[in-house]
C-alpha cells in the first residue's frame, strides 16, 4: 500500500509540474478588436497578423478578429480600456490618431493612452488628401476663400480624414472644409465619393496604392491627390507636393507648423496595436515578441507584398508619450 501511495504521489507531482509548465496561451483564443469596418487596411493588417502571429506565440493560440466601428475607433478603444479583461487575451487596433481625443479632452474618450499596453505597429503611415478630379480644386491653394468649401467624409474626430481637414484649416488662412462625420469606415467614405455625397478625403497613403477602388480610380483619373505628408515626395506620385512644400509656398508660420507636427505625429504612430491597462508585463512581453517575430516571417512578408501593403515596423510611442507629457 505504501508503495502504491508513493507511486501515486510521484505521478500527481509529475502531472502537476507538467501542467504548470504549459504555455499561458496554450488552448486559448485572443480576440483582436478593430476600430473600423472590414476591408480597410486596419482590418487587413489585423487579419494578416492574426494568421501569422500565433505561430510565434508559445502555445500557438487562435486569434479571432472582431470589427467594432464607431467614432473613429473611440468605441473600440473604450472597450479595450474599460470592458475587456486585462488578461492578455484581447488586443485592439485603434486609429493612429486616437491620442488626439485625449489630448483635447474629448468627453467621449474614456481612456488614458499612457496606461495602455503598446505592442507595436507594422507600418508608418504618411497621409494624402484627395479630391474628385471633376471638382474645381487642382491644388491646396484652390481651396482658399472658395465660394463653396469642399465637402469631405470622415469616420470620427480622431480619424485621419477629420484631422487632416482641421490641420489644413488651422495652418493655412482662408481654407475651409466641410466635414461629414459618421461613416463607419473608409470603404463607406469611398462609396460616398463615388456617389457624389462628398468629394474628398484625407487618408493614409498605403491603401491608396494597395487596394480598390483606388487602383481603378487612378487608371481612370477619377481623383486627384493634392498633398502628401511624408518627408519627401512619394515616387508613386512624383507630382504631388509634400506638406512642407505647401507650407513653404503658403508661408505658414513656425507656430502653425508646430501645431501640424503634433497633429501629424499619428503617421509615425502607424497602425498601433494595444492591450488594456493592467495587462501583466509577462503577457505584454510575449505579445510584443510574437509581433516582432511575425513581422520578420517570410510568409507574412510575402502575403503583405502580394496585397500591396507597405511594411515598416515602428512604434512611434515615444513621440506620443512626449506629446502627453509622459517621460
Amino acid at each position: 500500500m505504501r508503495t502504491l501511495l508513493f507511486g501515486l504521489g510521484l505521478f500527481l507531482s509529475f502531472t502537476t509540474n507538467l501542467h504548470s509548465q504549459e504555455p499561458y496561451y496554450q488552448g486559448k483564443q485572443i480576440r483582436v478588436v478593430v476600430g473600423f469596418t472590414s476591408g480597410g487596411f486596419y482590418d487587413r493588417w489585423a487579419r494578416l497578423l492574426s494568421r501569422h502571429m500565433p505561430k510565434h506565440i508559445p502555445g500557438k493560440p487562435e486569434m479571432i478578429v472582431q470589427n467594432m466601428p464607431g467614432a473613429g475607433s473611440v468605441v473600440a478603444t473604450n472597450y479595450v480600456y474599460n470592458v475587456a479583461k486585462p488578461d492578455g487575451l484581447t488586443i485592439g487596433f485603434p486609429s493612429s490618431a486616437i491620442y488626439l481625443d485625449q489630448l483635447v479632452g474629448r468627453a467621449e474618450a474614456k481612456f488614458d493612452i499612457r496606461k495602455l499596453g503598446w505592442i507595436g505597429s507594422p507600418v508608418k503611415e504618411p497621409v494624402i488628401f484627395y479630391v474628385r478630379a471633376d471638382s474645381p480644386y487642382k491644388t491646396v491653394s484652390d481651396m482658399k476663400n472658395a465660394k463653396e468649401p469642399p465637402k469631405c467624409g470622415a469616420t470620427g474626430t480622431v480619424s485621419t480624414d477629420f484631422i487632416l481637414a482641421r490641420m489644413l484649416e488651422d495652418t493655412i488662412p482662408g481654407i475651409k472644409i466641410e466635414t461629414v462625420l459618421g461613416y463607419p469606415g473608409g470603404s463607406e467614405i469611398d462609396l460616398a465619393v463615388e456617389r457624389g455625397e462628398v468629394i474628398c478625403r484625407g487618408m493614409t497613403a498605403s491603401p491608396f496604392h494597395g487596394r480598390e477602388p483606388f487602383l481603378s480610380w487612378q487608371k481612370k483619373n477619377f481623383v486627384r491627390v493634392l498633398l502628401f505628408t511624408g518627408d519627401k515626395r512619394d515616387e508613386r506620385m512624383p507630382d504631388v507636393p509634400t506638406i512642407d512644400e505647401i507650407f513653404d509656398k503658403e508661408k505658414v508660420t513656425e507656430s502653425s507648423r508646430r501645431v501640424a507636427e503634433v497633429i501629424l505625429a499619428a503617421e509615425r504612430f502607424g497602425r498601433p496595436i494595444i492591450t488594456g491597462p493592467g495587462t501583466s508585463p509577462e503577457h505584454l512581453k510575449i505579445l510584443r515578441q510574437g509581433f516582432e517575430q511575425a513581422m520578420k516571417d517570410p510568409e507574412l512578408l510575402a502575403e503583405a507584398k502580394k496585397g500591396k501593403m507597405d511594411v515598416e515596423p515602428a512604434s512611434g510611442l515615444a513621440r506620443v508619450k512626449k506629446i502627453l507629457g509622459q517621460k
